[in-house]
């Protein structure tokens, strides 16, 4: 008999085939996500409601068939990888939105969309922040289970910072709800926050209230260029230190950027090819991104090298053409990488940059690298050739150093992908075993049979030594 096999049976007589799903398309669709590693599922329940989740983890709590809650898969960790099979909890149908206008609150289904929650709330004349780059696709029961964050995190916050309150179901199938929508909570545990960012390990999110701010009135977006990484980190520095605060503040290395260029076909400043840049967003009202646009081009002209500031939208979006082609252009540098999404604090920028300047130098891969200065979340790319051994093996010992520097600078080896399968073996340089420990039990007290999402954060997985699937995700930046 196949495994869980009575169990399934049972499931599909109490939800129907519509929900449970068994066919051959639908296990292989579900059976990976952005990591691109492949682990076969016994069924996909697609669900309807929010009842169906319940009936569903009631049955796997009892049965013991490990549940993985899926979104759209946008996750390039491996969180939503059902490594050991069971059972694909599909939560996309769950995308209800409504907005209250007045209290400044959406109220929206595990499965809507990012982008689809931004408009609207732009629509009755507010803001949703977190702006990661699949907003198109990913889901916001993905977002709030790692934590999610973006472009606007250095000014606005991250998922967590607009999560208001929760609802969903504990491992048993028992329906629960986080807080209310209120802007205020003090009556017991704050178990929304421990939900946050616990990659569908602690129970699944079926709802959640968003907080929403003011729609800013202005923006404006410029363009700089520096003469290397070094100067370029001093001089977000010297922005941050006179109380300069752009809404965004996307830095590219010497190889993302003639990536980017390669890529587009032409210098993004004429003469000064390869150069590392920042670009820059300010956000408010009129009066205050005047005077931030003051502040910002006499910085520009003291610190960098070229600059160019947008006249309007349209020429805002050439700049940030930019930034969106470096990420897929860096696949000519090797057709494999390790994507990390480190974060280091302000204070050790430069020495984080020198450290990357030997770091490419020891190894001999290319290392491109961006990302948000203004919350120190840096991507660091170890492009290498799988089919190469010897690049593999160096790859695999650049990541270990990467991390452990990281840790030693007083950074985080995630900012906002969370740990999945792939941050796994890098979990214990970040938490000491009395962390790790308290982890665990938080995880057996909830989660006692070990149902949800197995697997996954405390047992080691080396994503580089697992063969990856050769397919395109509407998503992909290649």
């Amino acid at each position: 008999m196949k495994p869980f096999a009575v169990a399934t049976a049972q499931l599909l007589k109490k939800l129907g085939p519509r929900v449970v799903r068994t066919d051959e398309d639908s296990l292989r669709e579900a059976s990976f996500d952005s990591a691109k590693i492949p682990f076969r599922p016994q069924a996909v329940i697609k669900v309807r409601k929010e009842a169906d989740v319940g009936i569903l983890l009631a049955l796997a709590n009892r049965h013991g068939v490990p549940v993985t809650t899926r979104g759209r898969g946008t996750t390039l960790t491996g969180a939503a990888t059902p490594v050991r099979g069971g059972w694909v909890l599909d939560t996309l149908a769950l995308n209800k939105l409504r907005v209250d206008a007045e209290a400044g609150l959406l109220h929206a289904g595990a499965g809507a969309k990012i982008a689809d929650i931004q408009r609207a709330a732009a629509a009755a004349g507010w803001f949703y922040p977190p702006d990661p780059s699949s907003k198109e696709y990913c889901t916001i029961g993905g977002n709030i289970a790692c934590n999610a964050g973006g472009m606007h995190g250095g000014k606005y916050g991250v998922t967590r910072d607009f999560v208001v309150a929760l609802r969903g179901f504990l491992p048993t199938g028992e329906f629960v709800e986080w807080g209310t929508a209120t802007k205020k909570f003090s009556a017991g545990f704050n178990l929304r926050d421990l939900w946050i960012g616990s990659e569908g390990m602690l129970g699944v999110i079926t709802g959640a209230v968003l907080k929403l701010i003011p729609a800013p009135a202005d923006r404006w977006t410029l363009l700089t260029s520096f003469r290397d990484e070094t100067v370029a980190l001093r001089a977000a520095l010297a922005l941050f230190r006179a109380r300069v605060q752009p809404a965004i503040c996307e830095f590219l290395d010497r190889e993302s950027v003639l990536c980017a260029e390669r890529a587009t076909g032409r210098d993004i400043f004429a003469g000064q090819a390869g150069r590392p840049v920042i670009l820059l967003e300010f956000t408010g009202s009129v009066s205050d991104v005047a005077e931030q646009r003051e502040a910002a081009l006499a910085w520009a002209q003291e610190q960098a090298t070229a600059f160019r500031a947008a006249k309007d939208r349209e020429e805002a979006e050439q700049l940030w053409a930019v930034r969106r082609k470096c990420s897929g252009a860096m696949f000519e540098l090797g057709d494999a990488k390790l994507n990390e999404d480190i974060v280091v604090p302000m204070k050790n920028y430069v020495r984080f940059a020198q450290f990357l300047t030997r770091l490419k130098r020891e190894s001999g891969l290319h290392i491109p690298t961006f990302g948000h200065l203004a919350d120190g979340n840096l991507h660091v790319n170890i492009m290498y050739h799988k089919a190469i051994p010897a690049e593999c093996r160096v790859a695999e010992k650049t990541v270990q150093k990467l991390m452990e520097t990281v840790v030693a600078l007083e950074g985080s080896i995630s900012g906002e992908h969370g740990i999945g399968l792939a941050k796994t073996p890098f979990l214990r340089i970040q938490h000491s075993p009395a962390q790790v420990k308290a982890m665990k039990a938080v995880k057996d007290a909830l989660d006692p049979r070990g149902v949800l999402n197995p697997g996954k954060m405390f047992e080691v997985f080396e994503v580089w030594k697992h063969p990856r699937l050769e397919v395109h995700l509407p998503w992909d930046h290649k």
